[in-house]
């Protein structure tokens, strides 16, 4: 049976950096695994503005990025009800409130793998998601 995985921001990100190819390739590897990909609304927003804020990519260019996300991640809608689960999860863990949103996506949206890079790696939630950083191993080298 494959797992329901949810990809932080920051995780997207590296599928597009040009500096952090050990990441990339990680991030690679994972999507070419057997397994349901999750992204959210609300990590495309993040992403777009990262790219052009930060990395100064062309919103042509991002649009067309996200299209190809579209392809290798289902995509869902942040609602009413993420949003109140997201305070619940925030005030209860401790996480920020983008974190918590995220985390409360994942989990209405039935994954038990959260990858990120700026959570608590190992840290699982509501018995239901396990926050993983994929470059834990990198890390510790």
């Amino acid at each position: 049976m494959s797992d329901q995985i949810f990809f932080d921001t920051n995780i997207v990100i590296y599928l597009y950096s040009d500096t952090e190819i050990e990441k990339s390739n990680v991030v690679e590897r994972l999507l070419n695994q057997r397994n349901h990909h999750v992204i959210s609304t609300q990590v495309i927003n993040e992403f777009a503005y990262v790219m052009h804020r930060k990395r100064k990519i062309s919103y042509e260019s991002i649009a067309k990025s996200v299209i190809e996300l579209t392809a290798s991640f289902d995509i869902t809608k942040i609602n009413l009800s993420t949003i109140n689960y997201a305070f619940q999860i925030a005030s209860t863990y401790k996480y920020a409130y983008f974190d918590s949103l995220m985390i409360a996506s994942a989990i209405e949206n039935n994954c038990n793998v959260l990858y990120s890079e700026d959570l608590h790696h190992g840290h699982v939630i509501e018995k239901k998601i396990e926050i993983r950083n994929p470059f834990e191993p990198l890390n510790n080298r």
